[in-house]
């Protein structure tokens, strides 16, 4: 009898090897052939899943924010709005081997959005759902004294420009951390 396929594990190990490529090499050196090679598999196996570059990459951005949304709600589930905004923006700085490889991959395929339109027409959607996710949050801890869209937007921004900083190695981890808690306590008050 066939083994049943898991066609979700097995975009997965491709996106996770496309992934690891972009990390190493950036995305523009990143093809369906490597990716293939990457992930030990055909060529063929990886062109039955993603018809294009793009849609692969599409793909690993989505389950790279699959896996920050799912961590930040794992260990301990948040209490409080400002936990809650604290949980998830932990995950996305580049805090440990994981989050140093998802911070590349985002990174190269922001720089590839730049310039292809119809990606970056894609990304839109997801961004402001997460801004309205972190306004949402500052509304319901009542923190009134500060428009929530624009707040929002600048933790979005904060938490981007750190995570550069802590890849280039301009910034400690720990340095990171302390400059998301004090900006957190600006807007949410002391935890």
């Amino acid at each position: 009898m066939p083994r049943k396929v898991d066609h979700r594990e097995r975009r997965e190990l491709l996106a996770d090897a496309l992934m690891r490529l972009a990390a190493a090499e950036g995305l523009e050196k990143v093809s369906l052939r490597h990716v293939a090679a990457e992930a030990g598999v055909s060529t063929g196996m990886v062109q039955h899943y993603f018809r294009t570059k793009d849609e692969m990459m599409t793909f690993a951005y989505d389950m790279v924010t699959d896996r920050i949304l799912e961590r930040s709600m794992a260990a301990s589930p948040p209490e409080t709005p400002r936990e809650v905004v604290r949980s998830l923006l932990l995950q996305v700085l580049p805090l440990d081997e994981t989050r140093r490889l998802e911070n590349h991959v985002m990174l190269a395929f922001l720089a590839y959005a730049a310039v292809k339109p119809s990606i970056a027409s894609e990304l839109r959607e997801p961004a402001a759902a997460m801004r309205g996710f972190l306004a949402d949050k500052l509304r319901e801890a009542g923190a009134g004294h500060v428009d929530p869209e624009r707040a929002a937007a600048g933790l979005l921004a904060l938490v981007d420009g750190l995570g550069l900083q802590v890849l280039s190695q301009q910034y400690a981890e720990e340095q990171a951390v302390a400059a998301l808690d004090a900006q957190l306590a600006l807007l949410f008050g002391r935890p």
